[in-house]
């Protein structure tokens, strides 16, 4: 009994005994050279993507092909040792339960791989605080930080290094990237924002069109710069809304969350809500719930908007009215400016925009809401 044997290959010799045959010799930087006919510089400077300037395009072209014909694949531990560098990059993320992470590292870990990076992640759950540091030392494990905003205390476990003092050079620490950060305050070497603003005029801005004037917002009791501005840009866009009567109902980052708050706003004294504005799909998923247990209908009776676009967003019926967050996208250009600032380079600048994904969830205010 056993698996499959891992020795090298026999063939029979002219007496019929086996005989091992020696393995073929992994495809060097040097093979690749000459059968490109170029210099092991120049393969070098090509598959390390810092040809530009300093090679033809053609002679880039055929030094791909022929490492591709031949197998090459580089050596990347001798490239560390040589280069001081593990080429890892660790990803802090709140949770990796929350399908928004989950597709923040798939758009990370596309960009690494394709530069021959590996990504580590290191979820920090809200409630729960951040995990042991992984690593002896962070510094000496890898060559950069990129972290959201929301698991922002988490960088304090990894030796204190990335934290501490995340300085644009890395000398001091290492490298470190912010997704939905404020870039005034993050001191990091880069950040990596969506516009949210822009997302929540879209909301207020569709609501008001379908006449909607009684408007609560579900906001998130999470303390943190992405939801901050939400509430920001909702507030200022109501208050230019004429005949606006605006309502605000914390809620916890949960279904359970957003159910009781919006419960709330549509049970307090007054004239109702006829829509309900929430921080995220998962409160706009308890808003729903909220409005059918109380008897009302959405969105004959309420109106409910969602944010992020999670696949939630359409497995409830009706579908929610959301805004749509390029996750993947973000992870992607996060991962692009670590490696932009490990290489001594400027990251790409400027928000990622995002759209408002019109769905079942809202329409016309009703003729006489109670």
């Amino acid at each position: 009994m056993g698996g499959p044997r891992t020795s090298n290959p026999r063939t029979a010799g002219p007496d019929g005994r086996k005989q091992q045959v020696p393995p073929t010799p992994r495809p060097t930087s040097r093979d690749v050279a000459r059968e490109a006919g170029v210099s092991q510089a120049t393969v070098s400077l090509v598959l390390g993507g810092k040809w530009h300037g300093r090679v033809s395009p053609a002679t880039a072209d055929a030094v791909r092909e022929t490492a591709l014909r031949l197998g090459y694949r580089p050596n990347l531990a001798a490239r560390s040792l040589r280069l001081g560098r593990t080429r890892t990059a660790l990803l802090v993320v709140p949770a990796l339960t929350n399908e928004y992470f989950a597709r923040v590292y798939t758009g990370a870990a596309r960009v690494a791989a394709a530069h021959d990076f590996g990504v580590v992640l290191y979820p920090s759950p809200e409630g729960v605080g951040p995990a042991r540091d992984p690593f002896g030392s962070a510094r000496a494990a890898l060559d950069g930080v990129i972290a959201s905003s929301m698991a922002a205390d988490a960088l304090a476990a990894i030796s204190g290094e990335a934290a501490a003092a995340p300085r644009e050079s890395g000398a001091d620490g290492l490298p470190l990237v912010m997704l939905d950060s404020d870039p005034a305050q993050s001191g990091a070497a880069a950040t990596v924002n969506l516009d949210l603003a822009s997302g929540m005029r879209q909301v207020t801005g569709h609501l008001a069109a379908l006449g909607h004037r009684r408007i609560a917002h579900i906001a998130s009791a999470v303390d943190s710069w992405t939801f901050r501005v939400r509430r920001a840009a909702f507030d200022s866009a109501t208050r230019d809304l004429p005949g606006a009567v605006v309502t605000r109902r914390a809620a916890a980052l949960s279904v359970e969350g957003g159910l009781r708050a919006a419960h709330d706003a549509l049970t307090a004294p007054g004239p109702r809500p006829t829509a309900l504005v929430c921080d995220d799909d998962v409160l706009a998923a308890g808003a729903c719930k909220a409005a059918r247990r109380l008897g009302l209908r959405v969105p004959l009776d309420v109106s409910v908007t969602g944010f992020d676009d999670l696949a939630l967003a359409t497995a409830v019926e009706p579908e929610l009215t959301t805004v749509r967050l390029p996750a993947d996208e973000a992870g992607a250009r996060g991962m692009a400016a670590l490696l932009a600032v490990v290489d001594g380079g400027s990251p790409q600048r400027g928000d990622l925009p995002v759209e408002l994904a019109i769905r079942g969830s809202t329409g016309p205010c009703p003729v006489e809401p109670r």
